[in-house]
């Protein structure tokens, strides 16, 4: 699979689920369009809950400092 960032990922799994809803393509292409997009959806949902743990991890380090003057 292509190198994907979340963004492009996300615009992929657009056209893919565009392509499918047309329902013009034979079965053995639907069929690798979805396997690709259930990639994504594997790919995107790990990026996502890699951007929450970074976020939460940065509120605790955040949280860490309360009562200090940061000027």
């Amino acid at each position: 699979m292509e190198q994907y960032t979340l963004d492009t990922a996300m615009l992929r799994l657009q056209e893919i689920t565009e392509t499918l809803e047309k329902n013009e393509c034979d079965l053995e292409m639907s069929m690798k369009l979805y396997e690709e997009g259930v990639h994504l959806v594997s790919f995107c949902s790990k990026a996502l809950n890699d951007c929450k743990q970074r976020i939460i991890e940065l509120g605790e380090l955040g949280a860490g400092d309360e009562g200090h003057d940061t000027f």
